[in-house]
């Protein structure tokens, strides 16, 4: 994930460079024409995408693992050039990571363990946990008029403050039997209460596809295993 979202960056700066170095050869434009009064900004992204953990092998963590981002930011243009912007917000982010045949213990005594069921009576598992966040964004837009056309570029970061964390766990009522029943627990001493992530997107018009690198690891240290969060999806912006 860190080769992905260094691309991604990669991809913006480039990109970024090669139109600054196109507009270079033109006559300078004069921005103060141009009616920024009503512009879309993206104020409103909402994210859709596959959720993994670094240095996870040996967890069973199933293939469609899922996150989803819902933030609202303030846009500010440089006067200079409205193509360049900075933006700040808030909103909530959430990861929900699916495991197979495993015990997802988030209670236990000496921290978090996620450990494989032999007896496979633990048939999935489902870790949830949720951040009231703040997300910082650094953009670059070809059409700053209206950021819902043209293409558009965002390098930044977000700060997460943990506001729940959840097991839910599908239990056979005896090992080899066919009824069961579903476990839910809520455990949050083990995580760690913040987090924060770099983040990446690059796209045009209302899509963009994000990455995202989380820095910090989910559990505390010597309290769970050392596994640090990554997302690639599909942002969805507007307003």
């Amino acid at each position: 994930m860190k080769k992905l979202l260094g691309i991604l960056m990669l991809c913006s700066a480039f990109s970024v460079t090669a139109q600054n170095k196109a507009e270079s050869t033109k006559p300078k434009k004069d921005y103060s024409k141009l009616d920024l009064s009503k512009r879309t900004s993206d104020h409103l992204l909402l994210q859709f995408g596959l959720a993994k953990w670094g240095n996870a092998n040996d967890m069973n963590i199933r293939g469609y693992s899922k996150t989803f981002n819902a933030y609202f930011l303030f846009d500010f243009h440089f006067k200079s050039n409205p193509k360049l912007s900075t933006a700040i917000g808030t909103g909530i982010g959430t990861d929900n990571i699916f495991f197979n045949k495993t015990n997802v213990n988030i209670t236990g005594g000496d921290g978090v363990t996620i450990t494989a069921d032999n007896n496979m009576r633990y048939s999935k598992s489902k870790l949830s946990s949720s951040y009231l966040e703040i997300p910082f964004e650094f953009r670059y837009s070809t059409k700053p008029e209206n950021m819902n056309k043209g293409w558009k570029f965002a390098v930044g970061a977000k700060v997460g403050l943990l506001i729940d964390s959840k097991v839910k766990t599908n239990l056979d009522a005896t090992s080899g039997s066919e009824g069961g029943y579903t476990l839910k627990i809520k455990d949050k001493r083990f995580f760690n209460s913040t987090r924060f992530a770099g983040t990446a997107r690059v796209g045009m018009g209302n899509f963009s596809l994000f990455g995202t690198y989380t820095i910090t690891s989910i559990f505390k240290e010597g309290l769970g295993p050392l596994v640090r969060p990554y997302s690639i999806g599909i942002t969805l912006s507007g307003l």
